[in-house]
């Protein structure tokens, strides 16, 4: 396995994003010459600097010992500080845990890191400075994504935001999730709440029998939404996540919902202030296939952002698109005959279901086998996801 904190580039491009990466380069290294060192602290490793030539190196978000910024820049680094009054470090090297979001709740959900970034979002004047440390963010959310997401077999479930912890729907989504991580697959949703939480749950807890699941979503249903009730909403979730195990998942949220609050089963979280861009990397890094509960109008345009993809990817390089609830999405909302219609006669027609049971959708999914061991994730190249 490659190592994720030191990442080969074109040229002599190193990417380093840990004090132990910078710590193996260091040791036998004269020149940083082609270096990009991202969020690290190197206060204590002044006498390394010291003997480390500067020229073509990039820091960003670093640390560094009294002196040592000054002495590399007239060598010829570039550096980039923390960008100031910002709430968040833009240069973050690593995705976000449910407890980093959450981090000063005990104060109060508006004192938490996740409501001050999103209220610095609401009220930010748009300046040069603010539109900057937000795609700065945003880029270094993507790279530590790239590295997240390789090697992983990786299934969207799409569903709205508004399912109550006490619906059936909800225990069902959970039940979806479930079954595909003990599958194989790693389950990725909005990282909201909802069917975002329950699939968030189900895949943490694979660990679990179906009664034991069951038996932690009648806990959580004590607090139903998180409606009037944020902080206790959070603190129901973290007690059972401490307890139904560590099965991963993916939580790919936006600041631009920052009002509802991320759940906390996601083991990992990719969360960006671009809605759009997020929107589109969810569906990316679904190289295992997306499975598509009842929703809304967001929904549906997950729906057919997917399939536009689908219908004109060559044979082999589709992924399957399944939609779980046959009355809803053919009368409710007949999305189903348009999708049969638009996919006819292509390659990934045979990719699309309509499936009534949680069990067929996962082993819809479960059929279906990526060419490769994980998604291709570029920002640069939106097209290449499949």
């Amino acid at each position: 396995m490659r190592d994720m904190d030191q990442r080969p580039q074109h040229g002599r491009r190193l990417d380093i994003s840990s004090l132990e990466a910078f710590d193996r380069l260091a040791s036998a290294a004269t020149s940083m010459d082609g270096w990009r060192i991202q969020d690290v602290d190197l206060r204590e490793r002044g006498d390394a600097l010291a003997r480390l030539d500067g020229n073509g190196a990039l820091l960003m978000g670093a640390d560094l010992p009294h002196g040592a910024k000054e002495r590399l820049i007239g060598q010829g680094a570039l550096i980039f500080d923390d960008v100031p009054q910002t709430p968040f470090n833009a240069y973050r090297s690593t995705l976000y845990t449910p407890d980093d979001l959450v981090a000063g709740i005990e104060e109060g959900y508006a004192a938490s890191f996740d409501a001050r970034v999103y209220a610095w979002s609401r009220t930010r004047h748009h300046d040069v400075a603010d539109t900057l440390a937000a795609a700065l963010h945003d880029h270094s959310i993507d790279e530590a994504l790239a590295d997240w997401v390789q090697g992983k077999r990786i299934v969207g479930i799409m569903g709205g935001h508004a399912l109550r912890r006490d619906s059936e729907e909800y225990r069902r989504t959970a039940h979806l999730a479930h079954g595909l991580a003990r599958a194989g697959r790693v389950v990725a949703t909005g990282g909201g709440p909802g069917a975002m939480e329950a699939g968030n749950l189900g895949a943490r807890a694979v660990a679990l029998s179906p009664e034991q699941l069951d038996a932690a979503i009648d806990e959580l249903a004590a607090v139903p939404s998180f409606h009037g009730a944020i902080p206790e909403w959070i603190a129901s979730a973290r007690s059972i996540a401490e307890r139904v195990g560590e099965g991963a998942s993916l939580g790919i949220p936006t600041w631009h919902y920052g009002h509802e609050p991320p759940n906390s089963f996601a083991t990992a979280i990719a969360k960006y202030f671009q809605n759009s861009v997020r929107e589109d990397i969810l569906l990316r890094v679904a190289s295992a296939g997306i499975v598509v509960l009842p929703g809304g109008g967001g929904t549906v345009q997950e729906i057919f952002q997917d399939a536009c993809e689908n219908a004109y990817a060559p044979e082999g390089a589709w992924a399957p698109l399944v939609l779980l609830g046959e009355r809803y999405w053919t009368e409710t909302l007949p999305a189903w005959p348009l999708l049969q219609a638009l996919m006819r006669d292509r390659p990934g027609e045979a990719g699309i279901a309509l499936v009534d049971a949680v069990e067929d959708a996962v082993a819809a999914i479960a059929a279906f086998e990526p060419s490769d061991a994980g998604p291709a994730l570029s920002a640069a190249a939106p097209e290449d996801r499949r």
